[in-house]
């Protein structure tokens, strides 16, 4: 029984599409670091200049005892924005490279024996005298 779970286990991970989703989860994780660089260290400061020197990080109200940072929250959703961004030209252009590919012709199908002995019977035909 244990046996077969490691083997089950085994082959699951092996499957491509698990792989994949692997490499995709950890390219993403670097993908959202630089984002969020992008974002906290070039933006925001931009957007912080352009708005009296303003830093969303640190906007905060009490209600009571609890403290609500809606500024973390603008700051999630510039970082939102931006990766949707940088994913939809990411996909837009993957797309044309796959239009690209598609749209190439392709080429011909070599012809069957079938065609070939047909063609060849058609070749002597015309060699025949009074052929039309």
């Amino acid at each position: 029984m244990k046996m077969s779970w490691l083997k089950e286990f085994r082959d699951f991970i092996n499957r491509g599409n698990v792989i994949d989703l692997a490499v995709g989860i950890a390219i993403g994780a670097a993908f959202t670091s630089i984002v969020n660089s992008l974002v906290n260290d070039i933006i925001m400061p931009i957007i912080g200049i352009l708005t009296g020197g303003v830093d969303f990080t640190t906007l905060t109200f009490q209600v009571g005892d609890a403290v609500v940072a809606y500024g973390a929250f603008i700051q999630a959703i510039f970082n939102f924005l931006i990766i949707a961004f940088a994913i939809f030209w990411l996909v837009k252009v993957v797309n044309q490279f796959r239009k690209k590919e598609e749209a190439k012709p392709a080429e011909p199908a070599a012809p069957t024996t079938e065609e070939k002995l047909l063609t060849e019977i058609r070749d002597l035909l015309k060699e025949r005298p009074g052929a039309v």
